[in-house]
């Protein structure tokens, strides 16, 4: 071999992968040259930890700006990771050779602020960087967007173009899908019979075709020899023609990441010997080979921006690979590339089987009769459309009508479980990683809470010291806004002692961790860092009170003086009801978690009690005089200090001075109606009105000369909404015939006001709730008394009793009960 062994890959490839390693035991180069950033290079030996599992990640990230950050995922069937495991395994010299993520990162900030101040700016690579920005923890665009090429036009640079090297490629091919086209040329070979087919040719879609560019001279992509660097040579040819046709292809920032590779590949040549190997993107091959001088490349690096940096390694997931789940770098199917990766022969046999595995765990009958029919069919359709192989659409097309009926709802489920897969990696404890990092894993493992990338359901039971400090932990996190966890409403019990969490992880974790690793080393201190930080400067005093509630389920009782003072001085200054009535509510859920969490909750009552007064006294002068919106938002306080109230510890003794706020609410006539008919309601459920006087209000507020809209405000705030009015009305027969004989009465010119009002009234109900109720205006008023047993009716019910259906419940009943045959008489009678 004369001169370096550049290996022009596709990141992510299984095909790619496999090539590689062949390359490399055919050449076994004195070093390996990987792009990626150089600052890794202190990390590389433990890729050969056994702890270390793929698919897993580089990740540099700003010290100054932990939020700003980037990514180099790999996995088991990525080329990269392949050349490093094999020249750890030999004890061969490895590098990273890309430009060094102290320059990207600050490229990237520089580029944002590009983009900020124009409509075009600079765009992360589609094919070719491992690396995807992630300001502030979050992804990179997933892909840059496909151009259709056309020779002939002005310059790329000109018109901001950027292109996919293998679509172009795909598309001279004849392909209209450039998966499909990688998948039959390098995915599949070796795979299956090596049958020359005009599509695996660059130049096979015909010169000058209208389908794409023609590449004259570059040869066939799929090699009928056994030399394992054939492929590369073939592939770096293409990628010659397509760069001298477009340059760098849009991809500016391109130079200088080729010019830092060249610099390294002549040191590492001046090291090593000629010899030495070189794995990168394809598109980057032609740069690598080309002749240049070092004084011209380093003037391309001159006046980059820097930042200081730090990296580690981080687990990694299938699902974070996934194009469409935000990874620039990424791939549509890594599941199916792993498996591909992964079997040692008859892959769409072992492929149906697989699926067949999933589906049978889901209870749906599959045989072995169905995995032989799919793989037929799979075979039949790749013949068909003249692949090497059965790739991934001829297999979902085979299971859709094998396997699936016909139906996509399965198929939903194979995409996730197995085409993009939930497989998390693992990094090894020795892995460089900020204190809080650490100190959260110590607490996974102390707790047995491992991080998953599967979601899952997780209910705690906080009478028991392990699921209260699991709580603990996952309150502390959402404090510092690292979201593995999100509060969910339980299936069980709905006391204070049961919660319920929806977890999941996720690799961008890392960096919130990284970025919350500012406020403290451990957990605890850097939540109760941060909750004093939110408490000092909180504006409104609703945030303060959710803080509070934040801290006493974090249990964070060194932040909780703090947070209380914040409280006591912004509730004495705030003079506004609606911010009273906004910050009440999160202060009584707070004072229920005192017997639960053994958490001293004095001084927080008191505080609760002083607001419960203010409401009392600011709230009837509050209501009056309100619009529409005002009067809505008002309801919604209404509601939320009504059941506050009912947490108080003093509950009593508030709870009279509330009822008697809410009496002068519902009979004050300047008060809106949605809030008058919400007291009538509340004093209703409480038992503080008589059911008498129910009637006599809403006869009132029901009356002729109260206009149309009042009138319809008043019912919504009466009956409206999730809390049981349409029940209300169903048992109460009185009220119905109120509001039907109301609703009779509205004039015409009148009706198509107040019908929005009355459609989101009764929409709220359940569907058998607003069945009764038109079966009951039906029907009209029930009769006194029945035909039958001649005894007085219950509103809302028929006028005897049907007993025929009444018998057909009394051996479920019997069965409930435990009664046996003897004593089934006396439960009829």
């Amino acid at each position: 071999m004369t001169g370096p062994l550049l290996l022009g890959v596709r990141h992510h490839g299984p095909g790619s992968a496999r090539a590689v390693r062949a390359a490399l035991e055919a050449a076994s180069p004195p070093a390996v040259l990987i792009e990626g950033p150089p600052e890794g290079d202190a990390l590389l030996a433990l890729a050969a930890d056994e702890q270390m599992r793929p698919p897993v990640a580089l990740l540099a990230h700003a010290v100054d700006d932990p939020g700003r950050a980037a990514f180099w995922p790999l996995a088991e069937f990525s080329p990269e990771w392949v050349a490093l495991r094999w020249a750890l395994a030999r004890g061969v010299p490895v590098r990273f050779i890309d430009l060094p993520a102290a320059h990207s990162l600050a490229l990237a900030a520089a580029e944002e602020s590009a983009d900020a101040a124009g409509p075009e700016g600079p765009v992360p690579d589609g094919e070719e960087p491992l690396a995807g920005r992630a300001p502030a923890g979050a992804d990179a665009e997933a892909g840059d967007p496909e151009w259709d090429i056309v020779p002939g036009q002005e310059p790329l640079e000109a018109r901001g173009v950027r292109i996919d090297p293998i679509a172009v490629l795909a598309e001279t091919a004849g392909y209209d899908d450039p998966e499909r086209w990688w998948e039959d040329v390098i995915e599949h070979r070796g795979s299956a019979a090596e049958a020359p087919s005009p599509h695996a040719s660059v130049s096979g879609a015909g010169s000058g075709s209208a389908d794409g560019p023609c590449l004259e001279g570059a040869p066939a992509l799929r090699s009928q020899g056994a030399d394992p660097c054939a492929p590369f040579v073939a592939l770096g040819e293409a990628m010659a023609a397509l760069r001298e046709m477009y340059g760098h292809g849009g991809h500016e920032r391109d130079l200088a990441r080729e010019a830092h590779m060249r610099i390294q590949l002549r040191a590492a040549r001046k090291e090593f010997g000629d010899d030495v190997a070189v794995v990168c993107g394809a598109w980057h091959v032609p740069a690598l080979a080309a002749k240049t001088t070092v004084a011209a490349d380093k003037a391309l690096l001159k006046g980059l921006p820097k930042v200081k940096t730090e990296m580690t390694w981080v687990p990694w997931t299938h699902r974070r690979l996934a194009r469409h789940s935000g990874y620039g770098a990424g791939i549509d199917s890594p599941g199916w590339y792993g498996h591909l990766f992964g079997a040692p022969d008859r892959p769409v046999e072992r492929w149906m089987t697989k699926v067949a595995g999933l589906l049978r765990d889901e209870d749906r009958m599959v045989s072995s009769a169905h995995v032989i029919e799919a793989v037929r069919l799979a075979d039949t359709l790749a013949a068909m459309r003249g692949r090497p192989l059965a790739g991934l659409t001829e297999t979902t097309d085979a299971i859709r009508a094998v396997m699936c009926d016909g139906s996509d709802v399965p198929l939903d489920l194979i995409r996730d479980r197995l085409i993009v897969g939930d497989v998390l990696g693992e990094v090894p404890d020795a892995a460089p990683a900020v204190p809080l990092q650490r100190d959260l894993s110590r607490l996974q493992r102390s707790l047995r809470l491992k991080p998953e990338a599967l979601e899952r359901e997780l209910d705690l039971d906080l009478r028991k010291e392990t699921d209260a400090a699991k709580s603990r932990l996952l309150h502390r996190l959402r404090l510092l806004a690292i979201g593995w966890g999100e509060p969910v409403t339980g299936r069980g019990s709905t006391g204070t002692f049961r919660e319920s969490w929806r977890l999941r992880w996720e690799p961008e974790l890392f960096v919130r961790v990284a970025e919350a690793g500012v406020w403290g080393t451990t957990v605890l201190s850097a939540a109760t860092a941060k909750a004093e930080n939110r408490a000092v400067s909180a504006a409104a005093l609703a945030d303060v009170t959710a803080l509070a509630e934040q801290c006493l389920l974090a249990e964070l009782p060194d932040a909780l003086p703090v947070v209380m003072k914040a409280l006591a001085d912004r509730a004495a200054l705030d003079t506004d009801v609606g911010h009273l009535a906004q910050a009440l509510p999160a202060l009584a859920r707070s004072l229920r978690y005192g017997d639960v969490r053994s958490t001293d909750t004095a001084a927080l009552g008191e505080v609760a009690a002083g607001l419960a007064e203010r409401i009392c006294v600011g709230l009837p002068p509050a209501c009056t005089g309100l619009d529409a919106d005002g009067a809505a938002e008002m309801r919604s306080h209404l509601d939320g200090v009504h059941t506050a109230i009912g947490l108080l510890p003093k509950a009593r003794e508030v709870g009279e001075r509330w009822g008697s706020v809410l009496h002068r609410l519902a009979a004050r006539d300047t008060v809106p109606g949605v809030i008058r008919g919400r007291a009538a309601r509340l004093l209703l459920d409480d038992g503080r009105l008589a059911e008498d006087e129910a009637a006599r209000l809403m006869a009132f507020a029901l009356s002729p000369g109260t206009p149309p809209a009042e009138a319809a405000a008043w019912i919504e705030g009466f009956v409206g909404g999730a809390s049981g009015g349409g029940m209300l009305l169903v048992h109460d027969e009185r009220l119905l015939t109120l509001v039907d004989a109301w609703l009779t009465s509205v004039p015409a010119d009148a009706f198509t006001d107040v019908l929005p009002l009355l459609r989101r009234t009764f929409s709220a109900y359940e569907s058998g709730v607003r069945r009764t109720l038109g079966e009951l205006v039906r029907r009209g008023p029930a009769a006194a008394s029945g035909p039958v047993h001649a005894a007085p009716t219950m509103p809302g019910f028929g006028p005897g009793l049907d007993e025929p259906r009444a018998d057909a419940v009394l051996p479920v009943l019997q069965l409930l009960l435990g009664i046996d045959d003897n004593d089934h008489a006396g439960v009829a009678r």
